[in-house]
């Protein structure tokens, strides 16, 4: 009896053995996928938008392809229906992702109220910051770009093409700003560093400007930029998200010049008419800094709980230079931008920004160009 009772025992004990091999094994093979960092995109509206959209989910393709051992990519679009934003927010932390990005100031106070219920996911949230001071924001990392430097240099491109002999340019020192809405700083930082940089360059310049009022009507946005085009602008800076596309199409039908934003949109619209009147784009590398925050978020050193501004001298914004730029913009006006450029990298040339900008500064500039 003794026996077969140690017999048994044995068995057990090599059975938990061999099941413990098993699951140490299992263990082995599962440890390369889990090791991986599942990293969420979350976009408002979806891809396709020329804009941030699409420069979010190039970092998150750069991703993909370069750290492929390292990081597991999603990529979610949540619609333009504004009532499914914080949902969809809430189905991300409830699942087996690690990092959750998100960006723009649509997703500020959603991202502040979700944040704090999930600490043991880590968030980053790009074009915007959320305020650390409510408390439970320790898991996210929040980022913007200084737009305003980048719109300086298409202040300063635009106001040297509408003095120029380039082909679409008028006699007139006039050029426009049409912005999504009046009320988002982000816009308004651009509308400054636009007007700054034209009168940098000449200090007697016209700029006209308009607002949309939403990120999304290209109808408006196009109307508007028709009016500045027949009123004596030759060139326009435009800053309206999805909704500058209508400011393109404009552009086209008059044949006059538009400078873009967000992405590099003459690559966009390659293959197209409209593309040759994209002279370039005022940048945001949001791919690119999206890469990079993974790869500091790998190496251990990504600050959550802050909040950076990341500008020129980052290279996280800039202009677009591609080969209508070359090609359609006399090398005079490119080198002289390059030259602005440097002054604003050296502080001998400064722009002002419209973040905590009270309204009535952000008026006496933009009056100035009137």
């Amino acid at each position: 009896m003794r026996k077969r009772v140690l017999a048994i025992a044995m068995c057990a004990m090599m059975s938990m053995a061999a099941l413990t091999g098993c699951a140490s094994t299992g263990e082995t093979k599962s440890g390369s996928a889990d090791d991986k960092v599942k990293v969420s995109l979350l976009v408002t509206g979806s891809f396709g938008d020329k804009a941030f959209n699409d420069s979010a989910q190039e970092g998150m393709e750069k991703l993909k392809n370069e750290l492929s051992d390292k990081v597991d990519v999603e990529m979610i679009e949540m619609g333009n229906d504004k009532t499914k934003f914080e949902g969809s927010l809430l189905d991300a932390s409830e699942s087996d992702s690690d990092i959750i990005i998100v960006g723009t100031w649509d997703m500020k106070e959603i991202l502040e109220n979700v944040a704090p219920d999930f600490p043991d996911k880590k968030y980053i949230i790009f074009d915007t910051d959320v305020d650390y001071n409510l408390g439970g924001l320790d898991n996210v990392y929040s980022m913007s770009y200084k737009q305003n430097e980048a719109a300086f240099l298409a202040g300063a491109l635009a106001a040297s093409v509408t003095t120029s002999d380039m082909e679409y340019a008028n006699e007139e020192a006039t050029i426009g700003f049409v912005g999504a809405k009046d009320t988002a700083a982000v816009i308004n930082d651009s509308a400054v560093g636009f007007i700054e940089g034209a009168q940098f360059v000449n200090p007697d310049i016209k700029v006209m400007v308009s607002y949309v009022g939403s990120y999304v009507d290209s109808a408006t946005a196009k109307e508007l930029a028709l009016t500045q085009y027949s009123s004596g602008a030759d060139c326009v800076f435009v800053a309206a998200g999805p909704a500058s596309s209508g400011v393109i199409e404009a552009a086209a039908e008059q044949q006059k010049y538009v400078i873009g934003v967000d992405s590099d949109q003459a690559l966009a619209y390659e293959g197209e008419d409209k593309a040759n009147y994209i002279i370039s784009s005022a940048i945001k590398g949001v791919g690119i800094t999206i890469f990079n925050s993974i790869e500091r978020e790998l190496d251990g050193e990504l600050p959550y709980g802050t909040y950076e501004q990341l500008g020129l001298a980052d290279g996280a914004v800039g202009l677009a230079n591609n080969d209508i730029y070359e090609s359609v913009v006399p090398e005079t006006i490119r080198e002289s931008v390059k030259e602005v450029e440097q002054k604003l990298l050296d502080g001998d040339a400064k722009v002002d920004t419209a973040y905590g900008m009270d309204e009535a500064t952000l008026k006496q500039i933009i009056n100035s160009a009137q």
